[in-house]
């Protein structure tokens, strides 16, 4: 080995070490489990082709690595939200259809063009200016529409789609997708995805021959009838919860993330010392308190610390259950390692935050809020580690 690259292999390794040592925690992610997931929504979506949901940053996950991953266990189809998304995914799942469900802005379909990205193209305004460049440059560019049948976000009215239907043979573009998004699947039996599903089929009607997308991850799984020719599962490839009430815990796929965070202190506390910001949390006994390098700039949320009234998160501490006390802060947590035996935990060793029985869904259940959140806003302080590439 020359002496250059016996340096440069020395500076990588003292940055792997700095970044290991300097970090405040390790984020592991499952590329495997991701994979693993998207077969089993392939397999449960029957004749239907089974895309992959890749927006917000792969749900906070990265995006280029994961859409490598599920490029390779087959997904041919992948949905973002914005164009600099699909950008990122065309470097690493060249040939895949990418479409972007924000649709497009003004004058940018130029750079759709220019990497082949698909807009999801939700409004009369949209579709008119995609189908005038797509006239001028002579080119048949490919687009979704998307038609509203409930959830009152994004998309055409249904008296809109029909109009659309009306001219869909004089456009200058490919249609190759109608899609629709349901509102409630994620409720067992709610009337509300009947509704929606049969009205969707009303439009599909409408376009003969062109590709029908309606289903998320709640309704590939709760809902066969949703399937038709592409499903777009999303949380169910991150390993969170796509049902709610007793179905949730059937809904949970192969874990995906692992969160480790470093100890920076051991102490001890007095009964009636309180802990964090606003003193909310009181001790009941003499305790000791271990410190915790991640808050809510590193995505735990505030909310879920725990009260004088209200019990939050739990850390896993040696192998056991410790509660987090007090409030999160920017930069700390405080977990109470009393019934953890003394010298078992200590400055330097990692506590798991998510991973041994504790998912995304049980910290979001302590912090008032959804797995989904919880995943998207995971902080890019952590290092990150990419298992099953």
């Amino acid at each position: 080995m020359s002496d250059s690259a016996a340096k440069l292999e020395l500076a990588e390794d003292e940055a792997t070490f700095v970044n290991e040592r300097g970090a405040g925690g390790v984020l592991t992610i499952d590329l495997a489990a991701i994979a693993a997931n998207w077969r089993d929504c392939q397999e449960r979506a029957g004749n239907a082709e089974c895309g992959a949901v890749i927006k917000a940053d792969a749900y906070g996950l990265g995006i280029e690595p994961v859409a490598a991953a599920l490029a390779r266990a087959g997904c041919q189809t992948f949905f973002v939200a914005l164009l600099d998304e699909a950008l990122r995914v065309c470097t690493v799942a060249p040939g895949a259809a990418i479409y972007v469900l924000n649709g497009f802005n003004p004058a940018t379909a130029p750079a759709f063009q220019d990497i082949d990205a698909r807009p999801v193209l939700g409004s009369l305004e949209e579709i008119e200016e995609w189908d005038s460049y797509a006239r001028k440059i002579n080119e048949p560019l490919a687009a979704a529409i998307h038609v509203d049948t409930g959830m009152s976000r994004h998309g055409l009215t249904v008296a809109e789609a029909e109009q659309v239907a009306r001219k869909q043979n004089d456009f200058a573009f490919a249609l190759t997708l109608v899609m629709s998004h349901l509102a409630r699947a994620d409720e067992a039996g709610h009337e509300m995805t009947a509704a929606q599903i049969e009205k969707f089929a009303g439009i599909v009607a409408l376009f003969p021959g062109i590709p029908a997308s309606l289903a998320n991850s709640a309704g590939l799984l709760a809902h066969p009838d949703s399937h038709f020719d592409l499903v777009r599962p999303g949380i169910a490839l991150y390993g969170g919860e796509a049902l709610i009430g007793e179905n949730s815990k059937k809904s949970v796929m192969q874990p995906v993330v692992r969160l480790d965070v470093h100890v920076l202190q051991v102490r001890h506390g007095k009964q009636g010392d309180t802990v964090g910001y606003g003193g909310e949390y009181t001790l009941k006994r003499d305790s000791r308190l271990a410190v915790l390098s991640a808050g809510y700039a590193d995505g735990i949320p505030r909310a879920s610390g725990s009260t004088d009234t209200r019990r939050g998160m739990e850390a896993v501490v040696a192998g056991r259950r410790c509660p987090i006390v007090g409030r999160v802060s920017m930069d700390l947590i405080v977990a109470d390692v009393t019934e953890i035996p003394e010298g078992d935990v200590k400055r330097g060793d990692m506590v798991r935050l998510l991973g041994e029985g504790i998912t995304v869904d049980d910290l979001a259940r302590a912090s008032g809020t959804v797995g989904y959140e919880i995943l998207t806003r995971l902080g890019r302080r952590y290092r990150r580690v990419y298992e099953g590439e």
